[in-house]
């Protein structure tokens, strides 16, 4: 009797191929997007909008740079966009002390100092990173407030062109703050990728007793992801001062959530232990897309947030069943 073999693929092709959807299936969106665009308007492949595109995705994407280490390594920062404004109050300030160069750089450690202070008093306290962030983000506001009595403040009059550096083109019409953000992504992009710290904060995401159990020191972990978050949001901070040639304690307000729906997006997983700089990278593009998009089709900006919520429900509905089937296997 003639048997009929049937080919199995192997369990490690399923997951191989599960994982390659959800690193590059963001990709694809992104180039749906582009080729739609690109189809029903004649001014999306413009050189300028393509300039304002990168332009505007710099201060999101730097915000969620820190969200992406610290998602990953299992909590979240929801003190950035208060951090962003405090810090680029305080920025201004060591600016008119100490000029624009060494004023940018003290207010990026002043931001790296807050997000450190964040992540201590979260660790020490053992309060859930939502609920801790969150109130220091409300402290932080009030700080500011009470910084500048409610006031705009800016840099001295003869110090305002230099402080407005960010703004400046540099390469190809590209502006000074894109290519921070470019350095930002590469920076911290390798550093989670191929560092033996983006290791850890791998491992401290994916399980924290077994990284502690390992001699991980899972508080340290925590601590610095915060302490990177304060950095890039104060970097933020000062770009947005440097484009308005000012700085308040409004600033920024709720611009983390946009953030973190970036890195959402981009296919980090919120359970901690998943995620990758380059594709919060494309999760930002593919919201300033979406924004730009709705600007140049001349569509209602109300229906922006609902696409936007509808993307941010779909990644995490795909990362829930990804992890499931996975752990099934």
């Amino acid at each position: 009797m003639k048997t009929e073999t049937i080919a199995v693929e192997p369990a490690s092709t399923r997951r191989r191929f599960r994982i390659d959807l959800k690193d590059y299936g963001v990709l694809i969106g992104l180039l749906v997007l582009v080729i739609f665009l690109s189809v029903s308007t004649d001014t999306f492949l413009s050189s300028q909008n393509l300039v304002n595109l990168l332009d505007q995705a710099v201060v999101i994407g730097l915000i969620a740079i820190g969200a992406t280490l610290c998602i990953t390594s299992g909590v979240f920062d929801l003190s950035a966009s208060a951090n962003l404004a405090l810090s680029a109050i305080i920025g201004v300030y060591l600016t008119q002390a100490f000029g624009v160069g060494l004023g940018f750089v003290l207010a990026l450690g002043v931001g790296a100092a807050l997000g450190a202070l964040t992540g201590t008093l979260i660790v020490a306290t053992k309060v859930h990173s939502f609920i801790g962030s969150l109130a220091m983000s409300i402290i932080y506001r009030g700080l500011a407030v009470v910084l500048t009595a409610g006031a705009i403040v800016a840099p001295l009059g003869d110090q305002l062109e230099g402080f407005r550096v960010w703004t400046r083109s540099v390469f190809g019409g590209v502006s000074a703050a894109t290519l921070l953000l470019v350095v930002g992504l590469v920076v911290f992009g390798l550093v989670l990728w191929g560092t033996t710290y983006g290791r850890r904060i791998y491992a401290v995401g994916g399980n924290p007793e077994a990284a502690r159990l390992s001699g991980v020191r899972t508080e340290l972990i925590h601590i610095s992801v915060f302490a990177i978050s304060g950095l890039c949001s104060s970097a933020a901070g000062m770009v947005l001062a440097s484009r308005a040639g000012s700085a308040q304690p409004a600033m920024a307000t709720g611009l983390e959530l946009t953030a973190i729906a970036a890195v959402v997006i981009g296919g980090t997983s919120i359970m901690g232990g998943s995620g990758a700089v380059w594709r919060t990278a494309v999760g930002v593009l593919i919201l300033t897309v979406i924004a730009n998009g709705f600007n140049l089709m001349g569509w209602d900006t109300t229906y922006q947030q609902v696409v936007t919520g509808a993307l941010i429900l779909i990644a995490v509905a795909a990362d829930s069943l990804l992890v499931q089937r996975l752990r099934k296997r």
